[in-house]
């Protein structure tokens, strides 16, 4: 799975992971703001290569929670979903608006694979000071750039280069943000 080959997602192993992480989630969001050291604790055990200062607004999911590694001052706003079944790299001081969904995991086109129940990871990397806008979806394999703004409800299907504006379905780049 990490290495990006195809793997069964019903593996007895994965799947007492995932239900691991779907308490910790429960726990987590469940809780209220006034809770930031209970939110702390949980964030912790959920997300041990997190930097400092990590912010999830619940709710918040995702499948593992191992995978992801972030920056410092790193903030999620409500109901964002991570599918980390490979590495998803977040840079520091990174936002994401509400609802925003990435994906590392993805399905073989060959229908007898996906039929047998096999699925493939591809990682995620977005670069420090980006700002992707609410209800984006960011798609397996992708790269985000440096200081780059996804404009909101795109979906970004390929690279997107340090220091841009881009938005829409596919997400292209709009406009270079260079001062």
């Amino acid at each position: 799975m990490l290495a990006g080959e195809l793997y069964d997602a019903t593996d007895r192993e994965l799947s007492v992971e995932r239900l691991r992480t779907r308490l910790l989630l429960k726990e987590l969001n469940q809780t209220g703001e006034d809770e930031r050291e209970e939110r702390k604790r949980i964030l912790k055990e959920l997300l041990p290569a997190a930097g400092s200062n990590l912010w999830l607004q619940p709710p918040f999911y995702c499948d593992y929670g191992y995978n992801i590694k972030t920056g410092d001052n790193v903030f999620f706003n409500f109901n964002c979903v991570v599918l980390d079944v490979t590495q998803v790299t977040i840079g520091s001081r990174t936002l994401f608006g509400p609802n925003v969904q990435i994906y590392s995991a993805t399905h073989t086109m060959d229908h007898r694979e996906r039929a047998a129940g096999l699925e493939y990871a591809k990682p995620v990397t977005i670069g420090d000071d980006v700002w992707i806008g609410g209800s984006a979806v960011i798609c397996p394999g992708v790269t985000i750039g440096d200081r780059s703004v996804i404009g909101a409800g795109s979906v970004v299907t390929r690279d997107v280069p340090s220091d841009v504006f881009a938005a829409g379905n596919p997400c292209r780049v709009i406009r270079d943000l260079k001062q």
